[in-house]
Formats: structure tokens, sequence, C-alpha cells
């Protein structure tokens, strides 16, 4: 009897074709996240377009899924999650396509907007799986390859994109995922379970007043001003008195108290501060060739997407609790040791904190999500899992332009900046992501005294 327990936990994580859909529900996101960036330039030669509007081929993609990823999570709840889960899918895959056979610039934006719905229901639905995937004592496994397939995607996007670029042109960066794509809608279609729908009706008056919000704040961190903050604030405090008000919110009040989010969104902000930041460091301060800064550069996401599925492992053993604060103080300590260590100490002075910092991230992020999604009701695991995704965008948002100003700022003009200017400026920018790490540890330990 233990034998076949054995046999079953193991294919419970290992080509169980669950997993293997939402792993590529996972992988597909994230890579179109990072692979369409390097192809701008010659997005903007061939199709005869500004360079200041191509840059909406990246902000339309980033600006439908953070606001669209809650309210799909809600809707999968309401109308299906493999249901909505298909068409999420489905739209991808075709809006994939589209954008590889875009004649102009509005129509290859219109279509990395559609590809960004489809990407909002992949990401916000697929942790709401994993508990009708899997047995629950793999949770954190399964978690942790999830983490894993995200890294994997965003870490191959850069260097996929180029030789695609380089060999074929701009219209292969997208095409390439079609095939891909459609092999993950007939998975989602054939295995996935189909969880009974809730009664609860939508909110509509939420969901719109979280897209805006939402949308305000990515476009005053990506491409507007700063006064668009203001609107995003008002939109957040209205949302709340809405959300307290309404017989069945988009968002339950308690998720506010959630800790798990909160430190969920400062932890990423902290692991964006190593890609905003890292090729200035290498090459202006350190003096490495564009190659070599890209292999170091590589070094990060290649540790997260190794250490993802031990660290879920390691969760399924000894629960939710440690891991979070190992993950966490891995974080913190990688980041701390970046914001002193002193540019005569090479590249291995930066690669080895880099490598503490990401290894403590994949910890964190596998037995948070499991944390997190532990007790959450069936009729409200596609929101919750939404709020996990939009924790995670919104802290790489705000982790790219704020902590990227604060390297500007310090650093002054790039053009002219000595050696000596922009490694000053690399350890205030990660002294202020150190502190931002240190916060969430008092909602971690928060989370600790929580009784089981």
């Amino acid at each position: 009897m233990a034998f076949r327990c054995n046999r079953s936990t193991r294919r419970s994580t290992h080509l169980n074709p669950r997993l293997i859909a939402l792993s590529l529900s996972v992988l597909l996101p994230s890579l179109a996240t990072s692979i369409a960036n390097v192809a701008l330039p010659d997005v903007a030669s061939g199709l005869g377009a500004p360079f200041a509007d191509v840059q909406w081929v990246v902000i339309a993609y980033l600006l439908a899924v953070t606001t669209l990823v809650v309210g799909a999570g809600r809707l999968g709840d309401l109308a299906g999650r493999r249901r909505l889960l298909v068409a999420g899918t489905a739209a991808f895959t075709l809006a994939t396509l589209l954008c590889g056979l875009a004649p102009d610039l509005p129509l290859l934006v219109a279509a990395r907007a559609l590809q960004g719905a489809g990407a909002a229901c992949m990401m916000g639905l697929t942790m709401a799986f994993v508990r009708e995937s899997v047995p629950v004592e793999r949770t954190g496994s399964a978690m942790g390859l999830l983490g894993t397939m995200s890294a994997v995607g965003t870490a191959l996007g850069p260097a996929l994109g180029g030789v695609l670029v380089a060999a074929s042109g701009w219209r292969a960066v997208f095409l390439v995922g079609v095939p891909l794509g459609l092999v993950a809608l007939v998975l989602v279609i054939r295995v996935l379970p189909d969880p009974a729908p809730s009664p609860r009706r939508f909110d509509t008056p939420g969901t719109v007043l979280l897209a805006l919000t939402l949308g305000a704040y990515t476009l005053a961190t990506t491409a507007a001003g700063p006064w668009l903050l203001v609107v995003a604030a008002a939109g957040a405090a209205t949302f709340v008195v809405v959300e307290k008000r309404v017989p069945s919110p988009l968002v339950a009040p308690s998720a506010f108290r959630d800790p798990g989010l909160v430190t969920s969104a400062l932890v990423s902000t902290v692991v964006m501060t190593t890609l905003v930041v890292g090729p200035f460091h290498l090459s202006l301060a350190l003096g490495l060739a564009p190659a070599a800064v890209g292999l170091v550069m590589s070094a990060g996401p290649a540790v997260a997407a190794l250490a993802g599925v031990p660290a879920g492992r390691a969760t399924d053993r000894f629960g939710t609790r440690g891991p979070v604060l190992v993950g966490l103080g891995g974080v913190v300590c990688g980041t701390a040791a970046l914001s002193v260590t002193p540019a005569s100490s090479g590249v291995l002075g930066y690669a080895l904190p880099l490598v503490v910092l990401t290894a403590g991230y994949a910890l964190f992020q596998a037995a948070n999500n499991t944390a997190v999604m532990g007790d959450v009701p069936a009729d409200r695991r596609g929101v919750v899992s939404g709020l996990l995704t939009l924790s995670r965008n919104l802290g790489l948002v705000t982790g790219a332009s704020a902590l990227g100003a604060v390297f500007a700022a310090t650093a002054g003009d790039l053009t002219t900046a000595s050696p000596a200017d922009v490694a000053r400026a690399t350890h205030w920018t990660f002294a202020v992501a150190a502190l931002l790490a240190a916060c969430g540890l008092p909602l971690a330990l928060r989370r600790v005294r929580q009784p089981a």
C-alpha cells in the first residue's frame, strides 16, 4: 500500500498532464512579457513607426494583464474556471498569431492588448487549479514548479527573442508562440477538472473601479505623468468603500488584511531592482562587455528556475511558515549585501549576493503562494489566484519605476557618470530595496503567529 502511495505521489509532480497544462499556462504569458522587448527596434524600423509609439507594444500587454487579472479570476469562480481558462488560452493564441501577421502598428498594439487579456485569464486562474490537480501534501511542489516555469519564461524571452529576430525578423518572436498556445489549449480542454461555478453575482462596479485604478497606476509608472497616481489613489479609496457595501464583492474585505499579498508585492519590487540596476552596474561600474552583462544577468532567473521545485518540496516537508521566513531572510540578506559590496570585488561580488537573493525569492514565492491559497474556499480560489498575480505584477511595475528613479537620481547623467558614481547609485538603490524587503518581515511574522 505504501508503495502505491509513493508512486501516486511521484506521478502527482512528474509527467502529470494537469501540471503540464498549468505550467504552459504560466510559461506562455511570462515568455510573451519578456520576448517582445528585444524586438522593439526591429518593429520600429519594419513598420516605420517612432520608438515612442512602438513602446505601446509592451505597455498594451502589461496594461491588459494588470487591469483584468483579478476580474478574470473572479469571473472564473462564477462562470467556471476551466471554461474561462479555455477562452483565455484561445484568445491568447489567436492574438499571438495576429501579432505576427499585423500589417501596421495600431493593429499590432490592439493584438497585444487582446493577448494580454488572454494572459490575464491564464495567469489569474492557474494557481486556482492546483488544489484540484495534486494531492494536498504536494501543493508546495506544484507551486514551486509554477514559479520555475514563470522564471524560465522570463529568462528565456530575451535570449530566444534575439535569436529569432536575427534569424527571421520580428514577426517570428510572436509566431513561435502559436504552436505552444495550441498545445496548451488542447491540454486545458482535455485534462483540467471543471469545478462547479459559484452561484454568487459578479461585482461589475467593483471590477470596473479596480480596472480603472490599476490602469491609472500602470500608466503613471510606464507611459504617462505621475499625476495619474492621484487618480489611482482616489480610485483605490473609492473601490474600498464600494466593496464594503456590495453584497457579493469582487475582493472580500478580509483579503486586504492578508499579509501574504502585501509581502509578495514588496518582494517582487525588490527582485525587479536587479533587472533595472544590474545592466548599468555591470557595464558602467564593472566595465563588462554586453555579452558578459547578459551572462551575469541570466544568473538570477536561472537560480530562480533551478530552485523553484526544491523550494516547493521544502514547503511540503516543513510547512509554509519556516520557508516563508527563510526565503524572505535570503532576499533581505542578498539585497543588503548588494548595497555594501564594493565594485572592487568584481563580478563575484555582485553575482553571489544575487544568487542568495533569487534563491530566497524562489523559496518565499513557493511557500507564500501555498500559504495564501491554502485555506481559500473553492468558490474564491480564482479571485485570490488573480490577487496573487496582481501583487507580483504591481511589485514589478513599482520596482521598475520607483527604484529605477532612485538609481537615476543618485547616478546623475549616465552618459558622463564615472564608475564610482554608478557604483554609489547601485548601493543606494539596493539599500532602499533592502529596507523594503525588511518591511515584509513583520508581515511574515504576523502570518507565522496566526493559528494554523
